[in-house]
């Protein structure tokens, strides 16, 4: 293996290449970074994260940002282009005045109170995970930026200027007889034009009532499933509306609800709220023509819903999807016909066997193990033989070793 090479003191933007390089990002050589091939991004965080991150930083701390600043992409751009941070730094703020960044995601960890006058930044699209954090965070934003809030939205409070998108994706319970999630006052955040809201198709649904609050949208876009849909006709200056995987219409007004309306797509929806839709569509367009690219496409009956998202190993990668899947299928297909509490248990165990030496299972891919032993559960010859959840979780940790 070749010697890292020290870019320390090389000039902004002078290494172009792939390769071992030696780094002074916690201190003089403290890191070597792999630049490899067709990567743009660079993931920094704590050593439990082991191979998922590029370079491993404890989340306390201080990371010296500019050790980046000799590093572009063959076409001269600043690199990395996308930077994934898990740690509690906030000093990339002030980096990124005299640096800009395309995309920072950042996942701190920390229990108190914190405020980041942001407004120097530099920063094209910033993603805020707040699943790890258990204080307040309080955010002044720059100008020009689009912002992606992630977690429990009731741990931030953003002020400064109105991001030119702003993007939530709060965290909802998987399971989707829940009572749905209600959307927590934002602020100032609520003055902004343009909002996009993630949900997951079975999952716990969001509830559009309050959506008024967001008195100057123009552009929304729904992914997911959502609650209180006639809520919507309290939004008339709406002019492009986007829904996409959604499972359940309703309630959602009709189209000629928003004059304003230019573009509307519909995508990956309910069979017969599609069908609505696509009418109004057409009835909208002999009265006037869509300004912009409208459509309404791959509409879905109810039960192809459950079978393409209602197992929870969507996020796995391929292989180990597929692996699953497969137990998946064979455990549902013994509960269904078992005859007994112990041909139950029986199927159970054998499923959570399946997964005993697989690589890459951590408590996100265990806990969706436990999810689908929790989905068994609920079959009804499971529930006629008897068997309750507590017994199918303990039959599932008795026989699990991950």
């Amino acid at each position: 293996m070749s010697q890292p090479i020290d870019v320390s003191g090389q000039p902004a933007g002078s290494v172009t290449g792939d390769g071992r390089y030696l780094l002074g990002l916690t201190g003089p050589g403290s890191h070597v970074l792999v630049r490899e091939p067709g990567r743009g991004n660079l993931i920094i965080g704590p050593a439990g994260m082991g191979a998922k991150a590029d370079l491993h930083v404890a989340s306390d701390d201080a990371i010296h940002w500019p050790a980046f600043e000799p590093f572009a992409t063959p076409a001269g751009s600043p690199w990395p282009r996308h930077i994934d941070y898990h740690g509690n730094d906030s000093g990339f703020v002030g980096w990124s005045a005299q640096r800009a960044i395309e995309q920072f995601s950042w996942a701190p960890a920390f229990a108190d109170a914190r405020r980041i006058d942001a407004r120097p930044a530099r920063i094209q699209m910033l993603q805020i995970r707040l699943a790890a954090v258990s204080g307040h965070l309080d955010i002044v934003l720059p100008r020009d930026t689009r912002l992606g809030l992630h977690g429990d939205l009731a741990r931030i409070t953003v002020s400064g200027a109105q991001p030119d998108l702003l993007s939530l994706h709060p965290a909802l319970g998987r399971r989707p007889g829940l009572a749905p999630y209600a959307l927590p006052d934002l602020g100032a955040l609520q003055g902004v034009s343009t909002l996009a809201l993630y949900g997951e198709p079975v999952a716990q649904a969001i509830s559009l009532r309050g959506i008024e609050r967001f008195a100057a949208l123009e552009h929304l876009s729904l992914w997911g499933a959502f609650a209180d849909w006639d809520a919507l006709a309290r939004l008339p200056g709406l002019k492009s509306l986007e829904i996409r995987h959604v499972p359940d219409l309703e309630g959602l007004p009709a189209l000629a609800t928003w004059p304003s309306l230019e573009r509307f797509i519909g995508f990956n929806i309910d069979d017969a709220g599609g069908k609505r839709l696509k009418a109004q569509m057409k009835a909208r367009e002999k009265l006037r023509p869509w300004a912009g690219y409208s459509s309404v496409s791959k509409l879905r009956k109810p039960d192809w819903w459950q079978s393409e998202y209602g197992r929870p190993f969507s996020a796995w990668n391929g292989r180990m999807a597929k692996s699953a899947n497969t137990a998946y299928d064979a455990a549902r297909q013994a509960l269904e016909g078992a005859a007994t509490v112990d041909a139950a248990r029986a199927a159970i165990e054998v499923f959570a066997r399946h997964f005993n030496g697989m690589k890459g299972i951590e408590t996100a891919e265990r806990e969706d193990i436990g999810e689908a032993v929790w989905q068994f559960s609920q079959l009804a010859r499971v529930v006629e033989l008897g068997v309750t959840e507590a017994q199918a979780q303990r039959w599932f940790d008795e026989a699990r070793d991950y």
